[in-house]
């Protein structure tokens, strides 16, 4: 039996609003021109792909003051700051706080894990993220301007960059307008995420959100149906997936957070045949996008 998609059945009353335009987005930012490499690498590695990894690591990674004050100035997206545990001096404390002001994820640590990344690091290393994020209201225009409802995708504690890669593949070919990873506890669009995405990172959308609650409930109020995909919900095959949808995808080892569950408008669940209990959150996330997708062609 198809779930009933009236209102009165929603947990809470929505307002339909009418999708922001013009408001709080980024500038499109050209990275082809901003080139992360590291200081210390002063000589052309071997062709091996064990090396060659290293170099698409080092590639984005920001070591001394000068490098992370020019990139937090110019707004450029990290996906974390490492900073060397102790007191900090007066240029290092700047920088620190310029990067808490950004909502860039920050890590205390030992001098010893600085050491093993880099040297000369002056106490803060930085990992500059491998393409620029979208913003929410980037996807929803995107979605409004193809004359579509909004389909997205939000992750929930994902942290294994292939799996986030993956994710972005499948969903530029089903059609997701846009994909939301919270700011902390998730993997980003590091190198290794946008390599897994073959190419479709051009295509789809990215956002990083610091609160995946309040984005939700913004979801909500835009007449977007928000559904959880857990291991104890309604059998995917018997809802109807039409109109404004956004699925939420939980991590392999803890699914989806309890106050994340609580926020959606339902729980769906695809059905076990076998001894394992769950699928690779990529897998579970193809299955589902592709059931959006059948629903609406």
């Amino acid at each position: 039996m198809a779930f009933d998609r009236t209102k009165n059945n929603r947990k809470t009353p929505r307002e339909s609003r009418q999708v922001r335009t013009g408001q709080n987005k980024t500038e499109s930012r050209d990275y082809s021109r901003f080139e992360y490499k590291n200081p210390s690498s002063g000589v052309q590695r071997s062709n091996e792909r064990s090396q060659n990894s290293e170099n698409e690591r080092d590639q984005y990674i920001l070591t001394g003051r000068n490098p992370i004050r020019e990139a937090l100035k110019n707004h450029h997206d990290l996906e974390k700051l490492l900073v060397q545990k102790g007191e900090l001096s007066g240029s290092a404390r700047e920088i620190v706080q310029k990067a808490k002001e950004q909502k860039v994820q920050i890590q205390i640590v030992e001098k010893s894990r600085l050491d093993d990344i880099a040297a000369h690091h002056q106490g803060l290393i930085a990992y500059a993220s491998a393409y620029q994020y979208s913003t929410v209201e980037e996807i929803l225009d995107t979605a409004k301007s193809r004359g579509e409802d909004p389909f997205i995708v939000l992750l929930d504690g994902v942290t294994d960059p292939h799996n986030l890669g993956a994710i972005i593949r499948t969903a530029e070919c089903a059609g997701v307008h846009g994909i939301i990873v919270p700011q902390h506890h998730s993997v980003g669009l590091s190198p290794a995420a946008v390599k897994a995405s073959a190419g479709a990172v051009e295509y789809v959308k990215v956002a990083r959100v610091t609160n995946l609650n309040r984005t939700i409930e913004m979801l909500q109020k835009q007449n977007i149906w928000v559904y959880a995909v857990t291991m104890n919900g309604t059998d995917y095959r018997k809802l109807d997936f039409r109109g404004g949808i956004a699925l939420v995808i939980g991590s392999e080892e803890d699914g989806i957070s309890r106050l994340i569950g609580e926020k959606c408008d339902h729980a769906v669940s695809l059905p076990m045949a076998g001894k394992i209990d769950s699928l690779n959150a990529s897998v579970a996330a193809g299955i589902m996008m592709y059931q959006v997708f059948s629903c609406r062609n």
